[in-house]
């Protein structure tokens, strides 16, 4: 006969997929790879980050929305652009320490 599982609470339950979104968002080669990117050149435009990634960007758009829902990354609009840089304070709370040094820059 099989055990029942208890209801899991309803705020543990929220906190679960607020950790699996984050851990989905960078669970991904391409991601990883922006991340980098934006850790050594700081708050950088979506339009030098096309021929660095070297994808359309259509598709960089797809994967920064990835890490910006999960909080990963922050964005900011001046004018017509969008510049995204890492949100260290999510990074370092969600990584362990030897993770974390591949996503922070030399000076810090």
């Amino acid at each position: 006969m099989l055990k029942e599982l208890p209801l899991i609470e309803t705020q543990l339950e929220a906190s679960f997929e607020k950790y699996e979104k984050k851990f989905k968002a960078l669970a991904d080669k391409k991601r990883l790879q922006i991340m980098n990117i934006l850790t050594e050149q700081g708050s950088t435009c979506v339009c030098d980050l096309v021929p660095i990634v070297g994808m359309p960007q259509s598709k960089l758009s797809y994967h920064l929305k990835i890490l910006l829902d999960a909080d990963i990354i922050i964005k900011e609009t001046k004018g017509t652009w969008s510049y995204y840089e890492i949100n260290m304070k999510e990074v370092n709370h969600i990584l362990s320490e030897e993770l974390c040094c591949l996503f922070k820059p030399a000076n810090s």
